[in-house]
């Protein structure tokens, strides 16, 4: 088996990811022409050079806003051509799926979050155990590339020239930020399309111990764990403190908690009580937070330039019709198409619905009153909007209808994800 680097030069490679991208629909209009014009052009030659030379370009610093919130995350990024190539290698580095922790669902070939809850959800007895969940602060950018070294080289050690390939990139410790460079440790490089397969490996030992002990899901940086008892849940709380602690890294106290028997635990954006699977709390609290912002912008946007509220209302829609059901690519994972596969039950649904409902009717008034109901669902619904709950129902029909139609070809396959 040759190196991974002797792939990234060689068309056929190319050919085929680009390929992948496109059958996954990954890939907008414009980026799939901007991808294929490099791969046709062969723009990955230079880069590819450059990689093996150890002349990689060092990457771009930034600070960008989190979502929901003022506080500020690093980030990293290289050039168009060598992000390119680091997406392609991303995308080999699949050989060593096998290789990766128990209990890690993220950056995994047919694995995914989806994968994970329905294995908790599916868990004897879930309901009545407690629940530990903890987030790891600044996960990607603290990791301490020593320490993952030689957690790298046990995984990659058929490849010696691309062990030293991202032994390089992971050891650079310089990054431009605003013009000037700046000298220090980048962890494996937020944003950088490496990250997540690096990630996975550096708390590998902890997913080993824990899946072999309880229900274990992790993430990215996103632990949960049950337990038997409060005291069993606690003893795996300061576990997790102290194994991450060796690690140089630390629990984010904010999105830390622990929940008891019966009580609704949430995982990577919905909650699950009683057999049922809803969005979480957090879910909808960003999403409040994002149609009241939009609202606001649109409003001022109309008042700006003197514009109907119905052209208004009618742009606030297209945005959340965009995100709910589009997506950037012609498959791409929307937020529908996360959500609505594991949800069992629409109330969320209904209230993102009457939330909305309400921001739409306050457009053209800026104020919550009785009066702005004379703007109907039915006027609503000409400007173009979709109700969730309406859209899940139909999505749920469908699923079940090419259900019945395998079950009749005598086909059984599982629904994909």
């Amino acid at each position: 088996m040759g190196s991974l680097l002797d792939q990234l030069d060689q068309p056929a490679a190319w050919a085929d990811f680009l390929d992948y991208k496109r059958t996954k629909g990954h890939l907008t209009k414009r980026q799939d022409q901007a991808l294929a014009a490099f791969v046709e052009g062969q723009g990955y030659l230079a880069p590819v050079a450059a990689l093996r030379s150890g002349c990689f370009p060092l990457p771009q610093r930034r600070l960008v806003n989190k979502a929901g919130s003022t506080k500020k995350r690093v980030v990293y990024s290289f050039p168009d051509d060598a992000t390119y190539v680091l997406k392609l290698l991303a995308h080999l580095l699949y050989r060593y799926d096998s290789r990766q922790p128990p209990g890690c669902y993220s950056f995994r070939r047919g694995i995914s979050a989806h994968s994970a809850i329905r294995a908790l959800a599916g868990t004897n007895g879930i309901g009545q155990m407690w629940c530990y969940k903890a987030d790891v602060a600044d996960y990607f950018n603290s990791i301490d590339v020593g320490r993952l070294l030689p957690m790298l080289a046990a995984v990659v050690d058929d490849d010696p020239d691309l062990l030293d390939c991202l032994s390089g990139l992971l050891t650079a410790d310089a990054a431009w930020q605003d013009g000037s460079l700046v000298i220090g440790p980048r962890g494996v490089m937020a944003g950088v399309p490496l990250a997540p397969f690096l990630a996975n490996l550096y708390l590998g030992d902890l997913d080993r111990e824990l899946a072999g002990r309880a229900p274990y899901a992790r993430y990215s940086d996103d632990i949960i764990v049950f337990a038997q008892s409060l005291a069993q849940a606690e003893a795996f709380r300061g576990l997790i403190h102290r194994r991450l602690a060796e690690l140089g890294l630390r629990v984010n106290p904010v999105k830390e908690s622990l929940t008891g028997p019966g009580e609704a635990w949430e995982f990577l954006g919905v909650a699950y009580q009683d057999g049922q699977i809803d969005l979480s709390l957090a879910t909808r609290k960003k999403l409040k937070g994002k149609i009241r912002r939009k609202a606001r912008a649109l409003r001022r946007w109309m008042l700006r330039h003197e514009a109907s509220p119905q052209r208004a209302v009618g742009a606030t829609i297209r945005v959340f019709n965009r995100k709910f059901f589009v997506g950037r690519g012609r498959d791409e994972l929307n937020w529908s198409r996360w959500f609505f596969p594991l949800l069992t039950r629409p109330d969320s649904l209904h209230e993102m619905d009457v939330y909305l409902q309400q921001y739409l009717r306050w457009i053209p008034t800026g104020r919550h009153r009785a009066g702005n109901y004379r703007l109907s669902y039915a006027d609503l619904k000409d400007l173009g909007y979709r109700s969730l709950v309406h859209e899940y129902h139909a999505y749920r029909a469908r699923v079940a209808g090419s259900q019945g139609d395998r079950a009749a070809s005598g086909v059984d396959r599982r629904h994909p994800m």
